[in-house]
């Protein structure tokens, strides 16, 4: 299939994918050729993100997208760490492989515990759709409370968010780069502020 694309689409133009992220034992990057693939493809954007959400509604909370695995993580293999790990395992070069960053968080409400692991009743509230929300909007209404596993949550009222911040994205890049990955993406535009704090924090981390 790779092959054909390639073929279809000639060497002089980028043939790229977007690919799961689930580094566990058996999970979705085991389901599918991505070492073989890789030799046709440009460069893979892993979905590094939406690891965990409030679809399960009531807990426990858990950074969306967490760079490394921590005590007490719902679901091994889930982590950025992993997934590239594994990828590389397959035989995907570096350099072909760019890390996601989500420019919004996930969260759940009916949250009393400040750390990751606390219970909840359900999506906190958001602009689009329960249970996320842009940066933008969380960076003021509400700001980051602690970090763990290379990214960032924030616990106010009974509203528990993850989410990214120019520092996090910061240490995510420093270590993209000592993986020797191609570089970073982002999901998506609309959720950096007016002046681009997050995709400038992934451009100067990148240098």
């Amino acid at each position: 299939m790779a092959d054909a694309m390639r073929a279809k689409f000639g060497a002089n133009n980028l043939v790229t994918a977007a690919i799961t992220a689930d580094g566990s034992s058996g999970g979705k990057i085991d389901a599918a050729d991505y070492g073989g693939a890789a030799q046709s493809f440009d460069w893979y954007n892993v979905m590094t993100y939406d690891f965990f959400g409030a679809w399960a509604a009531k807990g426990p909370t858990a950074p969306h997208s967490p760079l490394t695995s921590y005590t007490g993580i719902p679901q091994q293999g889930f982590t950025s760490a992993d997934a590239i790990a594994k990828l590389k395992a397959k035989g995907v070069p570096a350099k072909k492989l760019l890390l996601g960053i989500g420019f919004y968080g996930r969260g759940w409400t009916g949250v009393t515990q400040a750390a990751p692991g606390g219970t909840a009743t359900g999506a906190a509230p958001g602009t689009y759709e329960a249970g996320i929300e842009d940066y933008k909007v969380l960076k003021s209404s509400c700001p980051a409370t602690g970090t763990i596993a290379g990214t960032a949550y924030a616990h106010c009222g009974t509203n528990w968010w993850s989410y990214d911040t120019p520092a996090t994205i910061g240490s995510k890049m420093t270590w993209a780069k000592n993986q020797g990955l191609g570089g970073a993406f982002s999901w998506e535009f609309s959720g950096d502020t007016t002046n681009g704090e997050l995709v400038t924090a992934i451009a100067n981390g990148l240098k």
